[in-house]
Formats: C-alpha cells, sequence, structure tokens
C-alpha cells in the first residue's frame, strides 16, 4: 500500500506524544511505501495534482519503540501524483486551507482520503455538533455562534447563568478558551474586540458555550473508527487552569464510559460514516458532546499506555481494508467495462 501523512511538519511531531508518528510506524513496520506530505507542496502539472513527497525509509528492521523510529528514519523527495497513492491521511491542526481540500478532491475518486473531502468541510470546525439533531439536547451544551457582538453580549446580560465559556470558532488544543463570569463584565467589550476584530479586517465567529460544571472533573477524549468505539481516555486540567486539552498543562487518565456516555456514541457513530468520518476525536464533559475533531485527533499514544491497547494496529487495519475494498470495485468496475466493449464489438461485427 502507498500511503501519504498529510500533516503540517515532521518536526512538530514528538515521539511518544504524536498519534501521527504512532501510525506511521505501525505503517513502515508493514512493509507499506510512506510518504510525508505538507499543504505547502502540492501542486498541479499538466492538470495532474502532484505533491513533493517525503519518502520514509529505515535500514534494516524498523525499531519496536516510535521514539527509536524516529532517530533512525531517512527521507528522499520525489514529485509524486495524488492519484497513484493508495490513501492519503489527512493529519494537520485546523484550520486547514480550503485549497488543500480542492487537491483532494481532484483525486478522491481514485484514492481513499481519510477522513472524505467533503466530510472534512463539513466537520472541520466546531459549529459540526448543531447537526446532530437526532441525538437530543440533554447530549449537546447551550451554545451560540457568532460575530455580532451587541447579540452575544444580550445573551450573557439576559442569562441566568453565572458563568459560560468564550473561545474562537477555529481553534485546537486549548488555545483562546477563557472563563466568562456574567456578573464580570467590565473586559466583556475587550474580550469581544480582541477575539472578534483581530483578522486584519475581517471579523472572526467565536463560540458562546454553558459552563459545565463537570469540567472541574475533566473531559473525556474518544477515539471512534468506523464509527464506532476504540478508546478513550479522561484529561484532567491543571490546578490552575479550566482546559483540559493535554498541550495546555492536562494530565491523562484511564477511564470507563458509563453507559449513557455509550448511547450517545451509539446515536453519533451513524452519522460519522453517512458524513464520511471515519477517524474522529469527540470530547465530552459528562454526557455532553462538546465537539468533533475531524483533522488531526489525538489520543492514541496516552489510551495505549493507559489501557495497554494498541489502536495504530487497528487504524491501519481499517485503512488497509478500505483500500482493498476500493481497488475491489475498481477491478468491478474495469471488468465491466471491459465485456461492455467486447459485447460492442461482438454487435459492430454481426452481419
Amino acid at each position: 500500500m502507498r500511503i501519504a501523512f498529510l500533516v503540517a511538519d515532521w518536526a512538530d511531531m514528538t515521539p511518544g506524544k504524536s498519534s501521527t508518528l504512532t501510525m506511521i510506524r505501525e505503517s513502515v513496520a508493514r512493509g507499506h511505501r510512506v510518504y510525508i506530505l505538507y499543504p505547502r507542496n502540492l501542486t498541479v502539472r499538466d492538470n495532474v495534482a502532484y505533491g513533493f513527497a517525503r519518502r520514509i525509509t529505515v535500514e534494516g528492521k524498523v525499531p519496536d519503540t516510535v521514539p527509536a523510529f524516529y532517530k533512525r528514519v531517512s527521507f528522499s523527495e520525489k514529485m509524486v501524483p495524488l492519484h497513484s497513492l493508495d490513501a492519503i491521511f489527512v493529519r494537520r491542526d485546523p484550520p486547514l486551507d480550503p485549497i488543500v481540500l480542492n487537491f483532494l478532491d481532484s483525486i478522491k475518486a481514485e484514492t481513499v482520503v481519510l477522513n472524505d473531502v467533503d466530510g472534512i468541510r463539513k466537520a472541520n470546525n466546531k459549529i459540526y455538533t448543531t447537526s446532530f439533531h437526532a441525538v437530543g439536547s440533554e447530549y449537546l451544551p447551550e451554545t451560540y455562534v457568532s460575530k455580532n457582538k451587541e447579540y452575544l453580549k444580550r445573551i450573557i446580560r439576559e442569562s441566568e447563568r453565572e458563568c459560560w465559556i468564550l473561545k474562537p470558532l477555529d481553534g485546537s488544543g486549548g488555545r483562546g478558551v477563557i472563563l466568562l463570569e456574567t456578573k464580570a463584565q467590565s473586559s466583556l467589550n475587550s474580550l469581544l474586540d480582541f477575539y472578534i476584530d483581530s483578522n486584519h479586517g475581517q471579523s472572526n465567529y467565536v463560540i458562546l458555550q454553558e459552563y459545565l460544571e463537570a469540567v472541574r472533573e475533566g473531559d473525556v477524549r474518544v477515539l471512534m473508527l468506523g464509527g464506532e468505539y476504540i478508546g478513550a481516555y479522561q484529561r484532567r486540567p491543571a490546578d490552575d487552569d479550566i482546559r483540559a486539552n493535554i498541550h495546555a498543562g492536562a494530565t491523562a487518565h484511564s477511564v470507563k464510559l458509563t453507559e449513557e456516555q455509550h448511547i450517545l456514541l451509539r446515536k453519533i457513530g451513524p452519522q460519522l460514516m453517512a458524513d464520511g468520518l471515519h477517524f474522529v476525536g469527540l470530547d465530552l464533559i459528562g454526557n455532553k458532546l462538546l465537539e468533533v475533531n475531524v483533522l488531526n485527533p489525538g489520543g492514541i499514544t496516552n489510551i495505549n499506555r493507559l489501557s495497554r491497547k494498541r489502536l495504530e494496529k487497528k487504524v491501519i487495519d481499517y485503512v488497509e481494508r478500505l483500500v482493498s475494498e476500493r481497488h475491489a470495485k475498481q477491478s468491478e468496475l474495469e471488468l465491466r467495462l471491459s465485456r461492455l466493449a467486447e459485447l460492442r464489438q461482438h454487435l459492430d461485427a454481426a452481419p
């Protein structure tokens, strides 16, 4: 299998923490031809989408540990037509340049793209949770998305809630998440000016969301593969922080999901698959769904460590199956076209 991982930068992946690096090692260990693609290195030549891809090679036996593997890797760069790849795994933090999705549009009929290009378009920001109408309001926090400052101030002013969470629409890793106290509105104008007007003349959307008391105990990162639950762990925030993101200083702990959380996942799974979202990370606080992460969900390394699993094996098994199914369909189509051509020749030759 020829598989490429579309990432921001190889140097940004930390051995022992990066889920992407763990999946790359597993792919190389299986003997697949593995490439790294950077968005900045995509191009078009003669109306064909290419990428200056860096092929990963390791001399000798592939090391069993990711840190050892990371040190042994060497690269060779080559211009590769994207449609010649069996699979492209999109693994980079939002926001993603929409032009990248246009490149992937041109080859999605021939190459397996995870997650599906249209699914990424639909779900690569925090508004996606509003599409889960069948899940039920009891599983979704009260949420407002706007760039209208007066509207947001009115929501806060008229609310009976003591606290709200304010965060940027396209943020990741807990960046820009702050706690707003309803009674302390003296700095609200300044905060909204900063979040909404900090984009060089273009205003930004922000999210105003109810503050859930259960966040003091942390949130739960759930990984879903093929619409099904494969693992989870709890992220507990530092004593002086409200954010439960590992990058923001939270700590990882094992967790056992409640039956109600499992019910929520069973409700969500079919829609994820309908939208082509094969591998995603869900953030839960209690029984409420906060976010769906579709571009670069992490958690494999922590779940592996805490639950003695090897989730990267499941993920690469799944990618291999998708590629095999794609090849089988293409072979069947080619066979049908060949038979149709033979039939036409036979008819043309008939007296």
